[in-house]
């Protein structure tokens, strides 16, 4: 018999990636403040920051969700040094997806389960993605005819919409990429026995 996950996030897209892939999921949304948990963590890698966020957020939710087993996920895009998040409006899209026009970034997407405040495991999962050289021209055009969904995501843009186009190379996982490291969460509740295998 399948347990029911708390995922510990308000995503739709990780909810929908979870649901079709046939697990029992209630949505719980984490009350946590990112930007200030962040803030603290100067010279921290992507990676780990992205993995602290997804423990913050699993673990805030399993504390008020007793005996449930709680899925939190962050993700933080890295282009060098730099951490980028969601654009605030379109004109931080459009800074975005200048910044990353012609260039490789990372996505690090971390999965954290926990159980009453306890870590049972973790993972971070990246991809590597390297934008074509866009046009600023195009640039405003691309945001124009997506409008608002540019605003859901780190870099500006959903690879499984329309964002497709900007890119010359993929290398990685597609789950992590929309924001869910979904194999290596799989295997892990198939091994704690809370999904069938």
């Amino acid at each position: 018999m399948a347990e029911k996950i708390i995922l510990a996030s308000g995503s739709p897209y990780r909810k929908a990636m979870l649901v079709n892939a046939g697990l029992d999921i209630e949505a719980v949304p984490a009350d946590v403040d990112e930007r200030a948990l962040e803030a603290p963590l100067k010279g921290v890698s992507p990676e780990d920051v992205a993995s602290i966020l997804a423990e913050a957020k699993a673990t805030e939710v399993s504390e008020r969700k007793p005996g449930a087993l709680v899925l939190g996920c962050d993700q933080t895009l890295s282009l060098g040094d730099e951490v980028f998040h969601k654009p605030a409006d379109m004109e931080s899209a459009r800074r975005h997806l200048l910044a990353l026009s012609g260039k490789t970034h990372q996505l690090n997407s971390a999965a954290v389960l926990c159980r009453n405040g306890e870590v049972l495991w973790r993972h971070v999962g990246v991809a590597s993605l390297t934008m074509r050289k866009l046009d600023p021209a195009f640039i405003g055009r691309h945001l124009a005819r997506v409008g608002a969904k540019a605003l859901s995501s780190v870099g500006a843009y959903q690879i499984e919409g329309e964002g497709i186009q900007l890119f010359e190379k993929i290398e990685g996982d597609y789950f992590t990429i929309v924001g869910l490291p979904l194999l290596p969460v799989l295997a892990k509740l198939r091994e704690l026995g809370a999904i069938d295998g």
